[in-house]
């Protein structure tokens, strides 16, 4: 295979005295990956989970020739431009009512220090003394120090311990442990909190660990009642993961601010945006200059990056899109039912297009080992899938057919056999 092990690069998430190599890929379509040798990889896991309709979708590609002819890039402070313009108008109408103001970053760990920073200063603006952020345990919003604050402290930020500030944990709400979630959220908003921050049905990294929508529902009830502002990180969730375009959308639940990003642009090249609603923009405007919202990068709102964004929303309106998810969710949950009562795995569980489940053997945590050893055995079989510890999950592109799936789901029992208990 083409492997790339004498490379400067330093990869991401990456123990490279343990993973020295890379496969070097010169080509992907729809659910595939092809490196330059030729050898194949069925993209299982959405290339990081930002890939939607399949790699290279015609009309976003179109959509960004068309982008670079007329302008590339331009400062988004007392300038803007079309792509913005009309994607934050598009953005609006297709989110929920109420999401009144689009703010543009480049990631999606920084579309969730934006909305962190939304609502520290949206209460400072106001003379109010909230300033404690909540968030679930378990949870991940992204590596910069607001988001690594938030999320759960791990190997993932301990060097970085003296930087992060204190955030309010709420137990995860486990089937059965519901109610002490919501009790614990309860008595953390009484005390003056400034906003609550979750992933809305669905933990991505902190083990694909699935609850209710009605259990967001009692949530959102209980911010609004003590005047917390309710942050939905949909970074993953969002476009389509859980079913529908948006995963708050099954609640019923309107945030205050809403975090998107990887699906945004069809995964095709990095946006973010940070939603919110009018009120936290206008605790921002003043004629003092001081009271204004200091955040930025230099690829704010890239006009390329709007225009593959403005044609994915297009690929959403005007094709299949929506029942693609829907046939996926189907084919999910066919494949994952064979593994409801295998005693080599527990928890055998879906979420809209996103199943999961955790391979029984003593290793646990994101930094078993087992992780590296499935993940080979997974690559040997022409599979992208990257197991969080050992819980292996499966998050294809919305092209993908049935028969691809069962090259995944074969896989994984085979890996069973190769790595977990007997039956």
């Amino acid at each position: 295979m083409s492997v790339v092990s004498d490379s400067p690069v330093w990869r991401p998430f990456t123990q490279h005295a343990l993973q020295p190599g890379a496969y070097k890929i010169a080509h992907a379509e729809g659910a595939w990956l092809s490196a330059e040798d030729g050898t194949r990889f069925l993209d299982a896991i959405s290339s990081w989970w930002v890939i939607t309709h399949g790699h290279r979708r015609p009309e976003i590609m179109q959509a960004i020739r068309a982008q670079t002819e007329s302008l590339d890039q331009i400062i988004f402070a007392g300038f803007t431009h079309e792509p913005a313009e009309a994607l934050a108008r598009r953005l609006v109408e297709i989110t929920a009512p109420g999401l009144d103001y689009v703010f543009y970053s480049d990631s999606g760990s920084t579309s969730v220090e934006v909305a962190i920073k939304m609502a520290l200063g949206y209460w400072r603006n106001r003379g109010e003394a909230r300033s404690r952020v909540i968030a679930l345990e378990h949870s991940y919003h992204g590596d910069t120090i607001g988001t690594m604050s938030a999320g759960a402290r791990s190997a993932f930020n301990a060097p970085y311990e003296p930087l992060l500030f204190d955030v309010g944990r709420i137990p995860f709400p486990a089937r059965g442990a519901e109610q002490e979630a919501l009790d614990a959220l309860e008595s953390a908003c009484r005390e003056g909190a400034a906003a609550f921050l979750v992933e809305p049905l669905i933990l991505g990294a902190g083990g694909m660990l699935i609850y209710g929508a009605d259990t967001l529902v009692e949530m959102k009830r209980i911010c609004e009642r003590h005047r917390v502002l309710f942050i939905a990180d949909e970074v993953m969730t969002g476009f389509g993961r859980t079913g529908t375009l948006f995963a708050c959308e099954q609640a019923g639940v309107v945030p205050d601010i809403a975090c998107y990003s990887k699906g945004l642009t069809g995964g095709a090249v990095p946006l973010a945006v940070t939603m919110c609603r009018r009120e936290i923009f206008e605790a921002h405007l003043s004629p003092e200059r001081a009271r204004a919202f200091f955040h930025s990068s230099s690829f704010t709102a890239n006009p390329i990056a709007c225009a593959a964004a403005l044609a994915n929303l297009d690929v959403w309106e005007k094709t299949d899109a929506r029942e693609r998810v829907a046939r996926l969710c189907s084919m999910q949950e066919e494949r994952i039912a064979r593994f409801a009562d295998d005693p080599r795995f527990s928890d055998a569980r879906r979420m809209g297009t996103i199943t999961a489940l955790d391979l029984n053997v003593a290793q646990s945590g994101y930094l078993a080992t087992i992780s590296l050893d499935l993940m080979r055995f997974f690559n040997a079989r022409g599979l992208l899938l990257r197991p969080l510890g050992p819980t292996i999950y499966v998050l294809p592109p919305y092209c993908v057919t049935g028969g691809e799936l069962d090259l995944a789901y074969t896989a994984i029992d085979e890996a069973a056999d190769e790595f977990g208990a007997a039956r």
